[in-house]
């Protein structure tokens, strides 16, 4: 059911050679930009009419507008089984206590007597959050795009997910009470590059937005890639994935269910165990079948994600290499089951969020652990984070100086100049002085 890769004896390679050993899905955001491009440009050029028209190809609906009217999201939360709504309402409120504490507050530099360096944080203006409604409904995505602009005081916010034929070309009825309990009020019935075109260029219902977040298909990476300049994005979104860090401590029916949990997401979903037990990758291989065969989404989504390429138990020789291994290996999701967890995830370098111990599953970020569970993919763990409020906040120096201050260094910044080839900017300077720059 799930491939080994066998990485005990020799030593590990380093750097690109080590990632190359180790499993990954296939997602080429680049040939899907050419698919993607004249989508967005039609959005561009007809607005709401290509909306609608995409509407119908691709999800099965005729919509009459694309914006989700106020009485449909009253309607929604209205009817909300009442243990669906306690639960969003506990995960908005830990999600809130998380991200409050992320705000960034204004901060002064005296660099010398006279001349200060404040950076002043501001947040985006306007913000278009995707929520994905393919082979599953995240209302839990709704809230960890919202809560972390909300916290960080964006005063625009609009939300897009894909229409659904069952709910009469309306997103799923959880996401729209989501939305309701967040206060969010302009909701639009659109998935995939057509969203995030209908943001981009904006349209006769939705004005253009300066950033766009959230997780979604390839269709949604390759567009955010597109539109990579004319707006902001968070991250361009992979399969999911999930690595776990374990030794022979590591209780093998845990890790066999975490593994299971993630590969339910869709057929691509990537699962890896990095162990240095044998014994343990054993019991995990023979654990998961009984497992699987209990599960939903069993013959459509975990079978094909734990046999694809993407997902593995890899052997090592020791938890030193199995950190050297999750650190190339950059997971989403990081969980570490070993003796040391917690001294081991101080350790670890590469990875979008770290779940320590055998309490602490992949499952509880999604949903009520109070982080947020929009995280980088596909090895991005390397270079980028998480969704959070600073990803919503844009750092502005304010640079203040009086004359003596400035006379004071004057002459550093003409010679640097000059050295650059760039007398004007030495001239600058020169014309506060009568043209005499003052000397040290």
């Amino acid at each position: 059911m799930i491939s080994r890769i066998d990485l005990r004896g020799d030593a590990l390679p380093e750097g690109a050679d080590l990632r190359d050993l180790l499993p990954r899905a296939d997602f080429d955001v680049q040939a899907a930009l050419d698919k993607v491009r004249p989508i967005c440009e039609d959005v561009h050029h007809r607005g709401t009419a290509a909306l609608i028209e995409y509407a119908e190809k691709f999800d099965g609906v005729k919509l009459e507008r694309v914006r989700v009217p106020a009485e449909a999201l009253n309607a929604a939360l209205e009817q909300l089984d009442p243990k669906v709504r306690a639960a969003l309402e506990e995960s908005i409120r830990r999600a809130r206590i998380v991200h409050r504490e992320q705000r960034r507050s204004e901060h002064t530099t005296q660099v010398v007597p006279g001349g200060t360096v404040t950076e002043r944080w501001v947040p985006v203006g306007r913000v278009g959050l995707y929520a994905p409604g393919g082979l599953s409904v995240y209302p839990s995505s709704v809230i960890m795009n919202v809560v972390p602009a909300q916290e960080a005081g964006v005063e625009s916010i609009a939300l897009a997910s894909p229409a659904q034929k069952e709910f009469g070309g309306l997103p799923h009825p959880t996401i729209l009470a989501a939305c309701a309990l967040l206060g969010v009020d302009e909701v639009y019935a659109a998935g995939g590059a057509t969203a995030v075109a209908m943001f981009a260029y904006g349209t006769d219902e939705c004005a253009p937005v300066n950033m766009v977040t959230g997780p979604g298909n390839i269709w949604v990476a390759a567009a955010k890639r597109y539109f990579t300049g004319l707006i902001g994005i968070d991250t361009e979104a992979g399969p999911t994935e999930i690595a776990v860090l374990a030794d022979a401590t590591a209780d093998p029916v845990h890790v066999a269910a975490d593994l299971i949990s993630q590969a339910e997401h869709d057929p691509l979903a990537a699962a890896v165990l990095v162990t240095d037990s044998e014994e343990l990758a054993d019991a995990v291989t023979e654990e998961l079948e009984p497992q699987v065969a209990a599960t939903k989404h069993s013959d459509d989504r975990i079978i094909p994600a734990l046999g694809g390429k993407q997902s593995s138990i890899v052997l090592v020789d020791s938890m030193e290499e199995g950190l050297k291994v999750v650190d190339a290996y950059g997971a989403e999701h990081l969980e570490i089951q070993t003796a040391d967890a917690a001294a081991l995830a101080r350790r670890v370098r590469n990875a979008g969020a770290i779940f320590v111990g055998p309490y602490a599953p992949v499952s509880l970020g999604d949903y009520c652990a109070g982080s947020n569970h929009v995280l980088p993919t596909g090895g991005c763990a390397c270079h980028s984070s998480g969704l959070s409020v600073q990803s919503f906040l844009r750092g502005i120096h304010i640079v203040d100086y009086t004359r003596e201050a400035l006379a004071e260094v004057a002459h550093h910044v003409v010679t640097l100049a000059e050295a650059e080839d760039l007398p004007a900017h030495g001239a600058a300077l020169k014309a506060r002085f009568g043209w005499k720059v003052p000397t040290e």
